[in-house]
């Protein structure tokens, strides 16, 4: 069993676990027209991914 060598004052253990809590999913932009994407994801305005085209958009 794992005995704790010393005591971890709040203060010391809050500023560790706030350093590491989730801030979310960050979006990106679009390279070509400049809409906030999600990474790793094709752009559903455009239909860019990167800067190649890979989905054809149909403006209705």
């Amino acid at each position: 069993m794992a005995v704790q060598q010393c005591r971890v004052s709040k203060t010391r253990m809050r500023t560790r676990k706030g350093a590491n809590q989730y801030k979310g999913v960050e979006t990106g932009k679009c390279a070509t027209c400049g809409e906030p994407v999600l990474p790793h994801r094709v752009c559903k305005k455009c239909g860019y991914y990167g800067k190649r085209q890979v989905m054809t958009i149909s403006s209705e």
